[in-house]
């Protein structure tokens, strides 16, 4: 069966997968289970990624203790590759750590530093957790596979993550602490082989995306869900059964500030084809050639990208200093009473006063 949707339709699939309509999540956890994961970035020009992604979601009643609570009391999401991801996919990732590592440079270094690993597992085992700083380096062979950067400790704890052997308990400031997984994760998790596993979490990244391109190394999605066509678009789609049905319910929109690694933004080539949405990250950018800002973040209206918030948050005078709000077209004076507030909303989460520049 072929869906055939309209670039509305397609439009309203992606933002109600991504928890951007009018329907608001009620916490954490649920967010967590339908998005797969929240990026982890420092970049707090106005604030972490993890925070505001959250944020836009969830709305004013988010506070930043509900994510530390949920990864390090209640267990129900963990600390993945730079992501904070829900419980329920770890046992889909287990099979791939099993095979860990596939690069023959990194299986050399670890085979190296089999006392080295030993020791930090030990050190672990006793005292964990601990930070890496809190860790001796015992490396034989000192160097970094793959490129990565940081100490030998570092990257021998980032191997044994992916390995499945240490997992991050949690943090203290922007420091990971690192103890031993089986003190960490839950013991009673399904145990899936390889190929079942692919297919279901092939099925949890469609359900986060709604709509993906057949194949997009951007999002894959392999075989799930049922082939789409979109009017304008010469692709082939994979869509969410479960939003196409969803597509019968009335659709609320509403305004919704993202992070500039917001996961929605992720596939680019995705927001171009659905959204006519050329979304450039202009942080790596010599300033003269900025448009929009250091760290703009693209603001949705419904269904539509419509501006770009160039702000800063400034806490030695407790405001939101807000350079311009762009528009890529002229707004009518309701949808940009509706941006506006949502700006007002977000400094009030902030704890901070709005300041428009004149």
């Amino acid at each position: 069966m072929v869906h055939h949707l309209t670039r509305d339709q397609a439009r309203r699939i992606i933002v109600r997968a991504q928890l951007l309509d009018g329907a608001r999540p009620g916490d954490v956890v649920e967010v967590a289970e339908q998005l797969g994961y929240t990026k982890i970035d420092p970049t707090a020009v106005i604030a972490p990624c993890e925070h505001t992604v959250l944020w836009s979601r969830i709305g004013w009643s988010y506070e930043p203790g509900q994510l530390a609570k949920a990864v390090e009391i209640d267990r129900q999401l963990f600390e993945f590759d730079g992501a904070f991801r829900p419980m329920s996919l770890l046992p889909l990732m287990k099979p791939a750590m099993r095979r860990w590592p596939e690069r023959e440079n990194t299986r050399q270094w670890l085979e190296a530093n089999t006392r080295f690993r030993a020791d930090v597992l030990a050190r672990l085992r006793a005292e964990g957790p601990l930070e890496a700083g809190a860790i001796d380096d015992t490396a034989q062979l000192p160097r970094k596979p793959d490129g990565w950067s940081g100490s030998n400790v570092v990257t021998m704890l980032e191997c044994l993550l992916r390995q499945g052997e240490v997992a991050v308990a949690g943090r203290h400031g922007r420091h990971r602490r690192w103890d031993l997984a089986e003190r960490v994760y839950p013991l009673d998790l399904p145990e899936y082989d390889e190929e079942e596993a692919q297919s279901l979490w092939d099925a949890r990244r469609l359900q986060a995306a709604g709509l993906a391109k057949q194949r997009s190394p951007w999002t894959p999605v392999g075989t799930a869900g049922e082939e789409a066509r979109v009017e304008g678009s010469a692709w082939k789609f994979r869509v969410d059964p479960d939003a196409i049905v969803a597509l019968e319910e009335e659709a609320a929109g509403r305004v919704a500030i993202l992070n500039p690694y917001d996961g929605m933004l992720f596939d680019r080539p995705r927001l171009e084809q659905v959204y006519e949405f050329t979304y450039v990250l202009e942080q790596f950018k010599p300033k003269p050639q900025r448009r929009h800002g250091y760290f703009a973040h693209p603001i949705l209206l419904g269904d539509r990208f419509v501006g770009m918030l160039d702000a800063e948050v400034d806490r030695t005078g407790d405001t939101l200093k807000i350079a311009a709000v762009h528009e890529f077209l002229p707004l009518e004076e309701e949808e940009r009473e509706m941006v506006d507030a949502e700006i007002r909303e977000l400094a009030e989460w902030l704890g901070v006063d709005p300041a428009f520049s004149p």
